[in-house]
């Protein structure tokens, strides 16, 4: 069942996988992981060796929030300039702007779980919604 106050917090959640997209990226990443030289922790997230997780798509459904994930060969402008070189990474689109939700680190720290991947955003998503710490 969606979460309404999570939808309420942000416009979408958008996911930027450490990879192009299209056949030849796609070629790249594998030769690239089995060489060892590549790696996403999204990817390991939302697919399995084989297809995507029908577990990555309940969670999508559950949450309620529009979940965009994208290559980095797909990004628009603002998208790019609001990864940088930090992919994988979780962005949330707010008021207009794209900010960080998981890094890096923390999407590696998940471990390709999408169960745990569901419990790390709900948390970022929480703290969101509370809003920036007060100041002394």
């Amino acid at each position: 069942m969606p979460r309404e106050k999570e939808a309420r917090v942000v416009d979408r959640i958008l996911g930027v996988y450490n990879a192009d997209g299209g056949i030849v990226g796609e070629l790249k990443y594998i030769v690239g992981h089995v060489l060892g030289t590549v790696h996403c922790s999204l990817c390991d997230i939302t697919h399995s060796p084989i297809r995507r997780k029908r577990e990555w798509d309940a969670l999508v459904t559950e949450l309620g929030i529009p979940v965009d994930l994208r290559h980095l060969n797909e990004l628009d402008e603002r998208e790019a300039a609001a990864v940088g070189d930090s992919a994988p990474v979780v962005l949330v689109d707010r008021d207009g702007m794209l900010h960080p939700l998981l890094d890096a680190a923390a999407l590696d720290a998940l471990d390709g779980s999408v169960s745990a991947f569901g419990v790390a955003v709900r948390a970022a998503l929480a703290d969101l919604s509370r809003g920036p710490a007060p100041t002394p």
